[in-house]
């Protein structure tokens, strides 16, 4: 078992900048690929970003150029860098671990962080 968990997210203006966290502890020896999902009221949950262990990233396109996904082996721990938001990125984040393929079908999922953009 994997246990995920987020934090970093808050209220920020439109323009600003967030950065959330995601440690996973348990098994991690069995993570192949660890993502960032995030869900906006009414909407389905989409995959933001992904980032294999040999450091390979993926972007949704709505998120390219202002979003940065990082881990540190070290610490066990993902990041998600966010700048120039957008109202429209106000959504629960999710933090997820795939144990194989990346961004697909995750095996184990955080409960999530909420980050809201006022515009």
């Amino acid at each position: 078992q994997v246990q995920l968990v987020e934090s970093g997210g808050g209220l920020v203006q439109a323009g600003g900048s967030l950065r959330l966290s995601c440690a996973a502890s348990g098994s991690i020896f069995s993570i192949n690929a660890m993502d960032w999902y995030r869900q906006a009221p009414g909407k389905e949950r989409e995959l933001v970003a992904a980032i294999t262990s040999g450091g390979s990233t993926n972007y949704a396109d709505s998120v390219k150029g202002r979003f940065t996904i990082s881990r540190d082996n070290a610490k066990n721990t993902v990041y998600l860098q966010m700048n120039s938001l957008k109202p429209e990125d106000t959504a629960v984040y999710y933090c997820a671990a795939d144990e194989t393929g990346w961004g697909q079908s995750p095996d184990y999922w955080g409960k999530g962080t909420l980050v809201t953009v006022s515009s």
